[in-house]
């Protein structure tokens, strides 16, 4: 299988992570979790008792299934972002009619390669087009030879929440140009709920999440030889009821000084790293925020609205 890989120049990476250790609430891009390790200690989460999101999600999907692949219509381009190991474009891949091209993307080469592989098996008849990128960015779609009637974006998980607001937008901004006016986009919504869900969701009982979190630093470690050492930080995950965000830190147990690239950056104990929000929306709320971007037209919630499935349309 062809993987089409978009680079992501270093010198780039190592701005980003540069800028964000000299910010005085340090941070690191959380697209850093996803190495082949990050992938799958990720999809042991999504299977986690106190992970609701991908159980309810899948829920929600497959209960309106047949409304949903209505909405995306016939002989359609599915782009999937950040696909991971494909479990929920299953869900599509069922029951979409003529499917044109399934053109999945994720930053992970490896995982991405290995997920579509096992797809292939499953759908042979299937066109796939494997894009390693980082979809955060502008990229290109691959040259889709079969012909098709539409390009529908599919971005589950409620990873729209890890993009502040106004980052969300010129996310949402700049996959609306790369599939087009009137392209659809199904997204998973993260809805607003009782903190005592979220804080047992970001911080499992098995400590997975807590892995996940410091392997960040493994991964900056092997790609840019720096010098975190994982024993000196712990994971920490709180509900910011003033922003309206889950955030993820890892806490610093001691007085450090890390090394990147001649660049060196002293943390003190109980000092924290940002490695992630996740903000929740109310669907009110996640109307205003696609606002003159997308239409919203139609959202599906579970029966305890704690999450929702919504088809929004490119204007």
């Amino acid at each position: 299988m062809v993987v089409k890989t978009v680079e992501i120049p270093q010198e780039d990476l190592l701005s980003e992570i540069i800028d964000g250790l000299s910010q005085q609430q340090k941070m690191l891009p959380s697209k850093l979790f996803y190495d082949e390790r990050g992938s799958r200690l990720f999809d042991m989460i999504c299977e986690l008792e106190e992970y609701y999101l991908t159980r309810t999600e899948t829920k929600i999907l497959s209960d309106n299934i047949e409304d949903i692949t209505s909405l995306i219509g016939n002989k359609c381009v599915l782009v999937e972002l950040g696909s991971g190991s494909s479990i929920k474009i299953r869900l599509l891949l069922d029951h979409l009619k003529d499917l044109a091209a399934y053109v999945p993307v994720d930053i992970s080469s490896d995982h991405l390669i290995k997920s579509n592989r096992m797809l292939k098996e499953e759908y042979p008849d299937l066109n796939i087009y494997p894009l390693a990128a980082d979809y955060t960015r502008w990229f290109s779609l691959p040259d889709i030879k079969e012909g098709y009637n539409s390009i529908d974006a599919f971005y589950p998980g409620s990873t729209i929440g890890n993009f502040a607001p106004l980052e969300a937008r010129e996310f949402l901004e700049r996959i609306a140009e790369i599939c087009g006016r009137g392209s659809g986009l199904l997204i998973g919504v993260d809805l607003q709920k009782d903190e005592k869900i979220l804080s047992k969701a970001y911080n499992d009982s098995e400590g997975i999440t807590a892995e996940f979190n410091l392997n960040i630093l493994n991964h900056i470690n092997n790609l840019l030889g720096a010098n975190f050492d994982l024993s000196k930080f712990r994971h920490q995950a709180f509900y910011n009821k003033r922003e309206g965000r889950i955030e993820m830190h890892l806490l610093s147990l001691a007085q450090q000084v890390i090394k990147l690239n001649g660049h060196s950056f002293s943390i003190g104990r109980y000092e924290t790293i940002l490695t992630e929000y996740s903000y929740k929306f109310t669907t009110e709320s996640f109307a205003e925020l696609v606002k003159d971007i997308y239409e919203v037209e139609k959202v599906w919630t579970d029966g305890n609205k704690l999450f929702s499935v919504q088809f929004l349309r490119a204007l």
